[in-house]
């Protein structure tokens, strides 16, 4: 069983993320907080697989919730709920080593999928967030947008083909473990492979990573969610 901890400061929100989580049966709701604050106190103390936090919340915001539950709780995985024009949080979150990005607006299954990846040890951007995470990257202008890409496209292809195999599967929302199945390889293999894509890449994390696959245009455009 998931245990998740649920933190916004709208509670029809939260009644609503709760009833999304309730509909898994390998879901369970263990908590839930009114601001960031709150939030770090609850996962101290139940200890949550998956913590979803809203961006904007009173006291303390997710991005630095999140990042102090990752640094008591380095087992907890941090997903974070954004609503349109909240980009610059997004891209404060993956310094922040949140590993999960959804929009509030998206499919319930995404949100399920999501918190399953994480759990897992995966990294999950939902199309959405990816497609805007990038567009951000590169708000000044179609040239910007077009040198970015082709900058992550020359950065993947200083990867092995194997490696760009692993990464496209990374940025899709596999975890180590789904990558090997899928590859058919040993997990460690899959995991020596991750530690020298990050490194190649100049990345400090698996969300940061599936940004640049993302950029690359490497990742599946129709993807089953991770279970």
């Amino acid at each position: 069983m998931i245990r998740v901890l649920v933190a916004d400061d709208e509670a029809m929100v939260r009644a609503g993320v709760r009833a999304v989580l309730s509909t898994a049966d390998d879901l369970d709701v263990v908590a839930e907080a009114a601001d960031g604050r709150e939030a770090v106190e609850q996962a101290l103390c139940h200890r949550p697989d998956v913590a979803v936090l809203d961006v904007r919340m009173p006291r303390l915001d997710g991005i630095e919730a999140g990042a102090q539950i990752r640094r008591h709780l380095p087992a907890t995985g941090v997903v974070v709920l954004t609503t349109f024009g909240e980009d610059e949080y997004i891209l404060r979150a993956l310094g922040g080593g949140a590993a999960g990005f959804l929009v509030k607006s998206g499919e319930p299954e995404e949100l399920i999928a999501g918190v399953r990846a994480v759990a897992d040890g995966a990294a999950y951007l939902s199309p959405k967030v990816a497609a805007r995470v990038v567009a951000h990257l590169s708000a000044t202008g179609a040239a910007a947008l077009a040198g970015r890409r082709a900058a992550a496209r020359e950065r993947v292809g200083a990867l092995t083909v194997r490696e760009r195999e692993v990464l496209a599967h990374l940025g899709g929302g596999l975890s180590n473990g789904r990558i090997a199945r899928r590859l058919h390889l040993a997990e460690g293999t899959v995991k020596a492979h991750v530690s020298s894509i990050l490194a190649r890449l100049g990345v400090d994390n698996r969300a940061a990573a599936a940004v640049v696959a993302h950029e690359a245009g490497i990742v599946p455009p129709v993807q089953a969610p991770p279970r």
